[in-house]
């Protein structure tokens, strides 16, 4: 295709004909491959006797294509872009992309973008060269775009991968002083002046974020870079020509210009001048930072922000508004920055923080033209929006208080009482009531919340001070006066009343609120309510309206997605769980109608994906509620819950909901039988289970043993699917996955002891494989946590049949390294001198039924073996036994406990130290696990093995005997008469059951 034909398919791909513009985008697609297409498109995008429109067409398609081909995804994809195209396309890019207009710049700089990352500097070698050449020609605009770009490469890259942008520094940063010098001293400067300065503050932040390159940090190049930035920073902004559009206005090159060097003068505060964060190398930079320029800039600060004091009605974009008060917050904490402060404070506090939390004409606007995005940008208070002045401003009165402490809060609160008093001044009219203001002292009030309640001058004086100023304005006639008291309600509904009915008062304006004709004063209300319930000792004023306050949450929660108000119902269910009953359901059926709603809407993002995740999680908490007092419930709910359960498992579901498996984990261990349906979601488990949930085996962990535990019959008979295999296949790629963490490793073989103990005597096909893959996983196993898991699969296994087990070990030549490794863990101790592995009762009570079945194959073990066997499980009996005593010890005494007492903390502490990791995060972790072997007690289990070695082999159990010293003797007898104390514990409860059923 030629040239002049090539203009002709694009100006077809214009036409509002259909046909036409399909033919031509046919064409397009047809030709795109052939050799000098790009270009040709390039040749055309550059050529200022075509039509605007048609050279904007062709770059789009020139940008499409190179996103799309450049640099393939896949290593095994066809080159689409022969390597001489690419020389060309190199080649004559660089030409034209100073002399296009602006628009069609920033699309050849995205192709740019691409380019350069694929390609320089390994392809691209001579960019460097071009850009340092063009900076000392009269392509400086093409060389400083380019730059700019190439240095945005480097912004985020590691100290490793940074070697050719300190090159590039080197060779064009000397270059771009001079440049900037030169602009930064025109007396009228134009507008390109400002997109030229802006691009070369963007080259410098690109080039030191990570860190500053050591050519910048010379103290005289560094000095010749402040000099212009705070030249930049002091002279005014041009009045003329700025747009009177304020989105326009913000977006002006002369306040780039600002933002930018505010953005560099910042990082270079926080990242690399404060003395706190600074290695030793770096001192004496932040020093000289500190000492020559932190005052000098916060002095231009000042003098910007002065714009916007009350009564100036000066302009700063919000960008710079936010960079500038942040710059503040961090001179805090700095002396000599915050001496400079203190002498402005007021002016400060009170003529600019104030003012910038006080509801404005755009918060105005958008309560009233969406109120949906009101509240999700959180404009009352908890600003999500980012490089919001107002969040900024918060920020910083937070941080002085702290900082300051008593004498600027009681500034602060003067003041508010002052706007209090005015807003109540009966002279003043409704209509010209200061509500503004009034919401800014609210927004005070309750951002200063904890430091309040925590002052004693203040702590008596709140109750009244919300009595008085804030419960009053549940019932304002302005919607956002109405939210804003209830959520500073909310954030002190903890308080100490001296009066109970306020606390009532306000707790009812609450409920009231949540049926408000404002969206917003429905959501915060909502979410006031929660602090409410956290802070009620008596609920009972809440039952007879509860009907109505679950529909009310239940409506703003179908009109407005909001994490928040899934905390407030997940509250009121845990608090109110014993009225649950005639609810449940029907929360079931709204939660999972509101998760439907969230995942089909057009525009879902992460703020829906989070909201999709707690929907999911308060329907656990609605099931939880009701598992132990309801459980007939769970008949009437799984319906619901089924086609939710299964879609979030399935990999195709875009989206990851861990909090899937705790409404499985609910479904199946709290009805009282396990049904079909549920049973069918076994595979799903299991293909989660090894895809993209394996990471989240620990949460997967439980239902699995729900499913055995609760129905072992079927989980051993039924063959369609074939639980038994499915299972098997899953846990051996668990166990064989390298890349998988030992943490993350550690459900699996809890899972194989958990079948060996509840299947005895119906899985003896399966206990080879399950020991072959715990040893090879125990070979690669680097933490101690793992490897008790591992050895605890061993002694389910033999306890499950012990002279199988054996064999197997023999058979596989690893019976005397894994219990020599056994042996080695069981005697690592923690510096109590207590066990350091197998620290839980039931990691204990596992090892010694083991233990104890392999001392029944006496006459198969050596006599050295079985001696060390015998005193290793005779002390594992007596730690067993000392824990289960303090256990019960503590369970009876109250909650308080002795600081002489060396704390878990500290216990744990000095274990990491001798190198020994924690063999279970909280050794009560899995005290709760059921199994069959529940009712078989170690200690009579033990006895009775060693009677049966005396009846059997008399002579080899007095060889033993006779190996023991005093100490061992001693435990041997204390073991026994426990043994017989336990014997007639379990008989006795025998009886007491025996008559209970009579």
């Amino acid at each position: 295709m030629y040239l002049p034909s090539l203009d002709v398919v694009l100006q077809g791909a214009l036409s509002p004909n259909h046909a036409e513009r399909k033919a031509a985008e046919e064409s397009l697609n047809k030709y795109q491959y052939t050799p000098k297409h790009l270009t040709r498109l390039l040749h055309i995008i550059g050529d200022r006797n075509y039509d605007l429109i048609l050279r904007q067409v062709a770059c789009i398609h020139f940008k499409n294509f190179i996103a799309e081909n450049w640099s393939p995804h896949d290593q095994e994809e066809q080159i689409k872009i022969s390597p001489s195209d690419k020389n060309l396309v190199r080649k004559n890019i660089l030409v034209f992309v100073e002399q296009v207009p602006i628009l069609l710049r920033v699309q050849l700089g995205e192709c740019l973008k691409t380019i350069i990352h694929a390609d320089y500097p390994e392809q691209w070698p001579s960019l460097l060269h071009w850009v340092t050449l063009n900076l000392q020609s009269q392509q400086v605009l093409g060389a400083l775009f380019v730059l700019q770009i190439l240095s945005r490469k480097y912004e985020f890259k590691s100290y490793e991968e940074r070697t050719p942008i300190h090159h590039v520094v080197e060779e064009t940063f000397p270059h771009l002083l001079s440049i900037l010098n030169r602009l930064v001293h025109i007396k009228t400067p134009s507008i390109e002046v400002a997109y030229s300065i802006k691009l070369i503050c963007k080259t410098y932040w690109f080039s030191m974020f990570m860190e500053i390159p050591n050519q910048l940090f010379d103290s005289n190049v560094f000095n010749d870079w402040m000099i212009l930035f705070l030249n930049i920073l002091e002279r005014p902004v041009p009045l003329e020509a700025q747009p009177a559009n304020p989105d326009l206005r913000k977006s002006w090159e002369w306040w780039k210009v600002k933002k930018w060097t505010i953005h560099i003068l910042n990082l270079v505060y926080t990242k690399y001048g404060d003395l706190k964060l600074q290695y030793p190398d770096n001192k004496a930079f932040a020093q000289h930072f500190e000492k020559k320029y932190a005052g000098k800039i916060l002095e231009c600060h000042m003098n910007l922000l002065n714009e916007i004091r009350v009564d100036n009605d000066g302009y700063l974009p919000e960008r710079v508004t936010y960079l500038i008060l942040q710059y503040l917050s961090n001179s805090i904490s700095k002396a000599a920055t915050y001496n400079l402060l203190q002498s402005r404070l007021d002016v400060i506090l009170f003529e600019i923080i104030f003012p910038l939390m006080c509801f404005n004409d755009n918060d105005q606007k958008l309560w009233e033209e969406d109120p949906h995005e009101y509240v999700r940008k959180g404009y009352g208070y908890d600003i999500i929006e980012d490089y919001s002045p107002r969040t900024s401003a918060l920020h910083f009165l937070s941080k002085l208080v702290k900082k300051s402490g008593k004498k600027i809060l009681q500034k602060v609160i003067l003041f508010i009482m002052e706007v209090f008093k005015r807003y109540k001044d009966e002279r003043l009219v409704e209509i010209i009531k200061p509500y503004r203001q009034k919401d800014g002292a609210l927004l005070v009030i309750g951002t200063l919340c904890d430091e309040l309640m925590q002052t004693e001058a203040y702590k008596s004086v709140l109750e009244q001070m919300l009595v008085q100023h804030v419960f009053p304005e549940f019932s304002s006639p302005v919607g956002h006066i109405r939210a804003k008291a209830a959520w500073v309600a909310g954030k002190y509904a903890d308080i100490y009343f001296s009066d109970p009915n306020n606390f009532c008062k306000a707790l009812q304006s609450v409920v009231v609120g949540m049926s408000d004709s404002e969206l917003p004063v429905r959501v915060d209300s909502v979410i006031s309510l929660c602090s409410f319930v956290k802070a009620s000792e008596d609920l009972d004023e809440m039952k007879p309206v509860l009907p109505q306050l679950l529909a009310d949450l239940l409506k703003v929660m179908n009109e407005v997605e909001n994490i928040d108000l899934i905390s407030t119902l997940k509250t009121i269910v845990h608090m109110c769980e014993e009225e649950m009953e005639p609810y449940a359901v029907g929360l079931c059926q709204n939660l999972v109608a509101a998760f439907w709603k969230c995942m089909n809407t057009a525009e879902a993002d992460d703020d829906s994906g989070t909201f999709a995740a707690g929907c999911l999680s308060a329907i656990s908490t609605v099931l939880e509620s009701v598992s132990y007092t309801f459980p007939h419930l769970f008949a009437h709910i799984e319906p619901i819950l089924l086609p939710i359960m299964r879609q979030t498992m399935l990999p195709t579901n875009g989206q990851e909901f861990e909090e899937v498996f705790d409404i499985v984990s609910n479904m199946t261990f709290s009805p009282l039988k396990i049904s079909m349906d549920m049973w069918s979601l076994w595979p799903l488990l299991m293909e989660a289970s090894i895809g993209w949930a394996i990471e989240y085996l620990h949460d997967i962990h439980p239902i699995l043993e729900n499913y055995i535990c609760g129905n072992t019959v079927h989980y051993l008979t039924w063959k369609e699917p074939d639980y038994q295999q499915s299972l098997w296949c899953m846990l051996s790629k668990v166990m064989s996955e390298k890349n998988l963490q030992d943490e993350n490793t550690e459900p699996a073989p809890r899972l194989i002891s958990l079948v060996l103990q509840n299947c005895r005597g119906h899985v003896d096909h399966w206990v080879e494989s399950y020991i072959r893959i715990t040893i090879e996983r125990f070979h690669q196993a680097e933490s101690h946590n793992l490897k008790c898991v591992l050895m605890q699969v061993i002694a389910d296994a033999l306890y499950y049949n012990a002279s199988l087990t054996y064999d197997i070990l023999q058979k596989l030549d690893v019976a005397t390294e894994i219990f020599n490794h056994w042996f080695g863990l069981l005697q690592k101790a923690g510096n109590t001198g207590t066990f350091a592995t197998f620290r839980s009762k039931n990691d204990k009570r596992v090892c010694c039924l083991g233990l104890t079945s392999l001392l029944s194959l006496a006459d198969q073990l050596p006599e050295e073996v079985l001696g060390r066997l015998y005193k290793a499980t005779l002390d594992l009996l007596v730690a067993y036994k000392d824990q289960v005593a303090e256990d019960k010890e503590e369970t009876e005494e109250d909650d308080d406990t002795s600081d002489d007492f060396q704390t878990d903390d500290e216990d744990d502490r000095s274990d990491n130290e001798m190198g020994v990791d924690d063999c279970d995060d909280d050794i009560n972790d899995d005290e709760d696990v059921k199994s069959s072997t529940d009712e078989v007690d170690p200690f009579v289990l033990f006895v009775d093995t060693m009677k049966v070695l005396q009846e059997t082999d008399a002579m080899r159990f007095e060889k033993l005997s006779q190996t023991l010293d005093l100490h061992y003797q001693k435990l041997t007898k204390g073991v026994a008469q426990h043994a017989d104390e336990k014997r007639a514990a379990i008989e006795k409860e025998k009886l007491q059951k025996a008559r209970t059923a009579t």
